[in-house]
């Protein structure tokens, strides 16, 4: 099908400090002598894989350790932050301890730490950044606040001085890649940005240990505080307390099934003895008096295009996928060159990208079989996807061309599912509108009045696409209610019946809904025009869930499909004895918008950085423990210390005795259990403090055997636990 253009397509115009190499097809040359030395380009990427796809583009072929090279490029990669904040002991030894007395810790001076587990890369990296034949180099890593900083703390820590370019991608196809090698940017478009990366994780790291170190020994625990954390953990306390405190109302409706062939129902009656009485009156009667029929004719636009938190939001009601599942799959679709950079919080397009969007639909439409008469309306059906002010760093989530050639079949489940939303919802953003007609019957007996509603669909739009792309996921079909049909002025009566119902509580928060709560907190309170309301980014919302789950203040339960997210016995005492600063989601999406202020130049990162100084001192010096919230806090005690006697409490990490001078625990990532394929639970560790032995089954040795053995308990003379194995029937 062929489809008039709606603009031609722009031209760029090369700045001068761009990228000046030849462009080619596939691939660059990029080797130039200086004074008879080949002068290299180093490229810095966030990940091997993605390092792999610049090398092939780039003709750096030859693999070193730690790196490609060839065509005049060296091409790297960081494997996440490489460099990251140094802890309060650096600063100072005494801060190993944890004391009120030595809070706050503000670093007037910030220092950075290469970590054991990222040493050998960093050092690969520092070679390369210092190598005499490397010119200059390109920040090649992810598009984003993140990715900014990494790249920077890296050159930074280096003490490199040689100048960088920035590369910003939105797709890893080939194409893409060669366009934006051809159209690097200067790094200083950036700066900003990582300003705002670089008070970010400082405030986050201030909050943090201060926090943390404050209410741990106010309560005498180890207590995790965070900033974005602590308030998202709050509101599922709130929501919890909530349903706790509902007291369902019963209420009772007539229902009367007449002539017409539809039912029409009363209005809720809070009295049953009101509706008894109106149900005995409607039998008597057996008419109903038609008051007016109303026609209307209603629409649903399309839904826009993905943003990260509204995908996952989908992933999750439609397929029971955590955030972070989501997040991986669509990360790993992405550099895959499938779908474009996921992090983005935009559902919409530039005008430059229309054109791109108008092409990619129609080969989409040929791809599924889809009859563009169905979907199609008045070109251009791409303009309500297009609105550059809402478009920040990258625009909406989109499938490639690539993917169109792709063998689909091959990825794994979870990206096909993915995949298959992506491009469902990009072709029913650019559908016609879901129109029907919807008409409301009103009629009276005995006095009251009752009302039927009826849809008939007027034409499926978008909704066709839906159903036919997403069949399999959605697994589902809407019956629509029939219309009412009437020709006289009274209808019939066939039956009448009492039904009883009852005010439902709000619902428990699953993924989706607390991902749309942690995205649109305090956005009442914001001022108008501000994009970023909510707790969190895009990029980090999947990662505050899982960190607390895996701290134990959140645990999911339900089925495998619909799992709803519960605070723990502990995330509700946090919460309880948390000051409503620390865990208000105004203070949280405040944050946010003053480090989006910063990215775009409007504020100073040093004005933010002294309001977040100001708060963390002002919270050391006025918070005291609060009353009675000592029991509250109080960790559950499983067992006796069999060195010492003393109680034995769950903590994060383990089972510790609360006897501060006793060296007993058990370790939950426990290195004897671990080499036998088990691990130490609560179960285990239950049977362990009460009989001093655990039969296990299956146990695994180092030459895959498996056997069954018992693991017997012990200590150390200094009160260190140790564990010892009993075989069964002679096994070994």
């Amino acid at each position: 099908m062929c489809r008039t253009r709606t603009k031609p397509r722009t031209s760029r115009i090369l700045n001068p400090s761009d990228f000046k190499a030849a462009f080619c097809r596939r691939t660059y040359c990029n080797q130039k002598q200086i004074g008879g030395i080949l002068i290299a380009k180093l490229i810095v990427a966030e990940k091997p894989s993605v390092a792999m796809s610049y090398a092939k583009v780039l003709g750096a072929t030859n693999r070193q350790d730690g790196y490609l090279e060839g065509n005049g490029y060296l091409v790297s990669w960081c494997v996440g932050h490489l460099v990251e904040l140094a802890p309060p002991n650096v600063y100072d030894e005494k801060y190993v301890k944890w004391s009120i007395a030595d809070l706050p810790i503000l670093p007037e001076k910030w220092q950075y730490l290469v970590s054991a587990s990222t040493k050998k890369q960093f050092g690969i990296l520092q070679k390369l950044m210092n190598r005499s034949d490397v010119d200059s180099i390109v920040c090649a890593t992810d598009a984003g606040r993140e990715g900014e900083l990494i790249f920077r703390l890296v050159y930074q820590q280096v003490g490199c001085k040689k100048p960088f370019s920035r590369l910003w991608l939105s797709s890893m196809e080939e194409n893409a890649i060669r366009e934006g090698f051809a159209h690097l940017k200067p790094s200083t478009e950036y700066d900003a940005l990582y300003n705002a990366a670089l008070c970010r994780e400082r405030a986050d790291w201030m909050v943090g240990i201060n926090a943390s170190r404050l209410f741990s020994c106010l309560y005498g625990q180890p207590l995790a505080v965070g900033r974005v954390m602590t308030p998202v953990l709050a509101m599922t306390v709130v929501r919890e307390a909530a349903i706790a405190a509902f007291v369902p109302e019963k209420f009772y409706t007539v229902d009367l099934e007449l002539t017409s062939g539809c039912t029409a129902s009363s209005r809720r009656i809070p009295e049953k003895t009101v509706a008894e009485n109106l149900l005995e009156a409607c039998r008597k009667e057996m008419v109903a008096t038609i008051q007016r029929i109303t026609r209307k004719e209603k629409s649903e636009n399309p839904p826009p295009l993905y943003d990260l938190t509204t995908l996952q939001r989908d992933a999750n009601r439609l397929l029971g996928y955590s955030a972070q599942q989501t997040l991986d799959y669509v990360q790993s679709l992405y550099e895959k060159k499938l779908t474009t950079y996921p992090r983005t919080d935009s559902c919409y397009i530039t005008d430059d990208d229309e054109e791109m969007l108008e092409e990619l639909t129609e080969e989409l439409e040929v791809f599924l079989d889809i009859t563009p008469a169905d979907v199609d309306e008045p070109v251009p059906r791409t303009r309500r996807t297009v609105n550059r002010e809402k478009v920040t760093d990258h625009h909406a989530i989109l499938p490639t061309r690539s993917m169109l050639q792709a063998d689909l079949e091959a990825l794994p489940k979870g990206e096909q599912n993915v995949l298959k939303l992506i491009i469902a919802r990009t072709l029913m953003a650019v559908s016609k509108p879901f129109r029907y007609l919807e008409t409301l019957l009103t009629t009276e007996c005995a006095g009251e009045e009752f009302t039927a509603k009826g849809k008939a669909v007027l034409e499926e739009g978008w909704k066709a696409v839906e159903r036919k792309v997403l069949a399999d996921i959605l697994n589902r079909k809407q019956a629509l209610t029939a219309l009412p049909n009437a020709t006289e002025n009274e209808c019939g009566i066939l039956n009448a019946e009492l039904k009883e119902g009852q005010t439902s509580p709000p619902k428990h928060f699953t993924e989706d809904t607390l991902l749309h709560a942690m995205e649109t907190a305090s956005a009442d309170s914001m001022p108008e025009g501000v994009e970023r309301q909510g707790i969190g980014t895009p990029a980090t919302r999947a990662a505050t869930i899982e960190k607390l789950v895996q701290k134990g203040f959140l645990e999911r339960k339900g089925s495998k499909k619909t799992k709803v997210l519960l605070p723990t016995d502990k995330g509700k005492a946090l919460i309880t004895v948390m000051p409503e600063e620390i865990q208000s989601p105004e203070m949280t999406a405040d944050w946010e918008t003053k480090l989006l202020q910063i990215e775009r130049s409007e504020m100073e990162p040093e004005t933010f950085m002294t309001e977040i100084k100001e708060m963390i001192s002002s919270l050391v010096t006025t918070t005291e423990a609060a009353k009675g919230a000592n029991a509250l806090m109080k960790n559950k005690v499983i067992g006796v210390c069999p060195n010492c006697g003393a109680n034995v409490v769950e903590r994060e990490k383990g089972w510790f005795c609360e006897n501060r001078e006793c060296r007993f625990v058990l370790w939950k990532d426990n290195a004897f259990l671990k080499r036998l394929g088990k691990r130490m639970d609560a179960h285990v560790a239950d049977k362990l403090l009460r009989d001093g032995r655990v039969r296990l089954k299956d146990c695994k040795s180092a030459k895959g055997k498996t056997y069954n053995a018992t693991v017997l308990l012990g200590t150390e003379v200094d009160g260190r636990s140790k564990f010892s194995l009993e075989f069964e029937n002679g096994g070994c």
